[in-house]
């Protein structure tokens, strides 16, 4: 009985629960910040449409209501209004507190020895409990004005009974009390008071809280000038008022100069300005909490700040990765222009390689393509060249296929089941040349492949050249999109990678190599399941350069379902990540291998870890966008970005000399693809950290690549 190589526990899957379930509770905290930050202000009309039954009367409103003062009790069988004593004034302020304009409020009443009533935004009191301390110190008076300036009437019984609930809690983790005294948003006079209106004021007074509206409503929110705020704050006749002004939700530079001259010209004239509750009165409104509601007010506070401290980080993310994202793009242009400046330069000056090439082609059940493969191979425009097909164990006659076709030049190795790396090695062994190339088993060369390919090894530092890797089945939408990834992703990091040299990867489906490179490396990997990755990095550790050639190209399948394109991506994220930390002492060595360590491994590390750790994250804090941020912003942002990937595919797919019709997929491949490539590398972290090791999952073939032998390569 055989041992597998590797021995795998079950994929971890606990994670995506805690994931979930992280997400759920990223966007509950977003949506606490959204609702605690999309704060309205202002006051409603000045008085309401009557039914046309009483003059001064509101439907659905009884008539002593409308009629009567703007302190309102409705926890009687009876409503009961009160109104101010002649020539007393009850200053109020609502929509604060607020950091730049409750303080000089403060100070002008102060100033003047006035006392007011200001009615709090809950919210606003987490963010600044200081000031409403200050407030209640100063001899003022505090009522709730919601905890997220909502409008009451609008709302369902159970927001309108937590927005009270919360506002309580707020103030009184704050400063050790309850406010009683209630002014709905966007409230102004009782003569405005409707039906819904009314009954909200009904069922808060079941819950303790007597209403407060407004004799003069100064509407200063809409700034309208000094002077008309002072007119519309001044009652006529010596009456006296409560009158309804703002401390928050804006710039009130002009409240406060109003009540510069308000103060002292009323002062003149007799009046005394007083809290609502002195006015009337009646005894003071706040009443002491109990200690479970002061602690729930502090846990609120803390929920409330930590929400903003999450928003802000995740506007840090967010900015960072569109700043890298954007980065990333420019570099990868400027380096394939320079890519393009070199090969242009490097043409017709540079002696012909025409050295023996040994082409080996690992087969694990590849009876799909293997034959397109071979004769691809054999038909290539090269003069002195060997296939070498290993047949590592297979089960559905791949080594009696190639052997029935005879061909010239081809030799056929059987070994039992070993993996890919060992199959590669065997071949390794048996080959004649010193210049190898390493084929997959589902690859169909062009016939000027493999000469274009070796022509790089003219130049005695090179050590091994990367192909160009195309998908040959994008017809359908799934291989459209890894068209477009191979194209814009894969291959412009090529070219930035040769430029920068420091190439990670040479695809296995085409890289050719030295024979004494792979001899000094100690030949293929065994010991990670990513092993052209492995390999590669090992090339450039021992010094020599790593090159890209673009014309070199070699038709591979893609996986053709979701659950193939999981599989290999998994396998290919984990065996990259278990090849970067094999080879994280590159980071402080010299030469090629220190390029590879402080240019390569980094940018592996930011663009295939770390930033898709970062994307279900993001794409969370884009839904909380649509739900609380101008649509008009986020739709012109998306499209911007996508317009600046589309510029950017355009410009890779014509270096690729591809068509531009695949493009159309794009917008679809940012929604749908990029997610499944983002889990892929969740789950690929987690089973690194928890220690598992991943199972080698074989595609399986359909054969559309070998199709291209009959047809020709894809168009579009």
């Amino acid at each position: 009985m055989t041992t597998p190589r590797h021995r795998a526990r079950r994929d971890p899957r606990a994670h995506w629960f805690l994931l979930l379930l992280g997400l759920a509770l990223l966007l509950a905290t977003l949506t606490v910040h959204g609702l605690v930050t999309g704060l309205g202000g202002g006051s409603g009309p000045v008085a309401g449409a009557g039914d046309g039954s009483t003059p001064g009367t509101v439907a659905g409103t009884p008539g002593s209501v409308v009629a009567g003062g703007p302190v309102i009790r409705l926890d009687r069988p009876e409503p009961v209004t009160r109104a101010m004593p002649d020539r007393t004034i009850a200053l109020t302020f609502d929509d604060g507190p607020d950091p730049r304009w409750t303080p000089r409020v403060l100070d002008v009443l102060r100033r003047h020895h006035a006392h007011a009533t200001f009615f709090v935004v809950g919210a606003r009191v987490n963010e600044h409990p200081d000031l409403v301390r200050r407030i209640l110190a100063e001899g003022h008076e505090i009522g709730s004005h919601t905890f997220t300036h909502a409008d009451l009437a609008s709302v369902p019984g159970w927001r309108r009974d937590l927005e009270l609930s919360l506002t309580r809690k707020a103030v009184a983790g704050a400063t050790g009390r309850e406010p009683t005294l209630l002014r709905p948003p966007f409230s102004s006079l009782p003569s405005a008071l409707d039906g819904p209106e009314y009954d909200v004021l009904r069922a808060a007074a079941g819950s303790g809280h007597v209403a407060v509206l407004a004799d003069r409503d100064t509407r200063d929110w809409q700034r309208p000038g000094v002077a008309r705020i002072v007119r519309a704050a001044t009652p006529a006749g010596g009456r006296g008022a409560v009158v309804l002004m703002h401390d928050g939700g804006g710039n009130r530079d002009q409240t406060v100069a109003a009540l510069e001259r308000l103060l002292p010209e009323l002062t003149r004239q007799g009046y005394r300005f007083t809290t609502v509750s002195a006015g009337i009165g009646a005894p003071e409104s706040t009443v002491p909490a109990g200690t479970g509601t002061r602690l729930s007010g502090l846990a609120l506070r803390g929920t409330q700040l930590g929400a903003g401290w999450v928003a802000a980080g995740m506007n840090l993310l967010l900015g960072i990765a569109l700043v890298l994202g954007v980065a990333r793009l420019a570099i990868q242009v400027v380096c394939a222009q320079r890519h393009v400046r070199r090969v242009r330069r490097r043409t017709g000056h540079q002696p012909e390689v025409r050295a023996p090439v040994s082409v080996i082609v690992p087969a694990y059940n590849e009876a799909a393509n293997i034959a397109a493969t071979v004769r691809s191979l054999v038909a290539s425009a090269y003069p002195a060249l060997e296939v070498i097909v290993v047949d590592d164990g297979s089960s559905d006659g791949t080594a009696d296929i190639v052997e029935r076709m005879r061909l010239r030049g081809v030799r056929v190795i059987r070994q039992a089941n070993a993996g890919k790396p060992a199959a590669l090695n065997t071949g390794i062994r048996a080959a004649r040349a010193d210049l190898l190339v390493l084929v997959d088993g589902d690859t169909v060369f062009q016939p000027d492949t493999v000469y274009r390919l070796v022509q790089g090894f003219a130049d005695p530092t090179v050590g091994a050249i990367s192909g160009n890797t195309k998908v040959a089945n994008r017809r359908r939408l799934l291989g459209r999109w890894q068209h477009l990834e191979y194209v814009i992703g894969f291959n412009l990091d090529r070219r930035m990678y040769d430029v920068l040299e420091c190439m990670p990867t040479i695809p296995g489906a085409i890289g050719a190599f030295r024979r004494e490179v792979l001899r000094a490396v100690g030949g293929v990997p065994g010991d990670t399941l990513a092993e052209d990755t492995d390999l590669t990095m090992a090339v450039l550790r021992a010094g020599w350069r790593v090159v890209y050639e673009e014309a070199a190209i070699a038709w591979t399948e893609a996986p053709s379902t979701l659950r193939q394109l999981w599989r290999q991506r998994y396998r290919w994220c984990y065996g990259t990540m278990q090849a970067m930390w094999k080879h994280r002492h590159a980071l402080r060595e010299p030469g090629a291998g220190g390029r590879l360590g402080r240019r390569g491994l980094p940018y592996l590390t930011v663009f295939q870890i770390l930033l898709p750790l970062a994307a279900p994250a993001v794409d969370v804090f884009a839904l909380y966008g649509l739900l609380f941020l101008p649509w008009s912003s986020l739709v012109l942002a998306w499209v911007g970005l996508l317009l600046l990937q589309a510029v950017t595919a355009g410009y890779a797919l014509r270096l690729d000399r591809e068509r531009l019709g695949p493009l159309w997929a794009l917008p679809l491949q940012q929604v749908v693809y990029r997610q499944v490539m983002y889990l892929v590398v969740v789950q690929s972290v987690v089973t690194a950290v928890i220690g598992n090791r991943l199972r080698w999952h074989r595609m399986v073939r359909t054969g559309e690549a070998a199709a291209l032998v009959a047809a020709g390569p894809p168009r579009g």
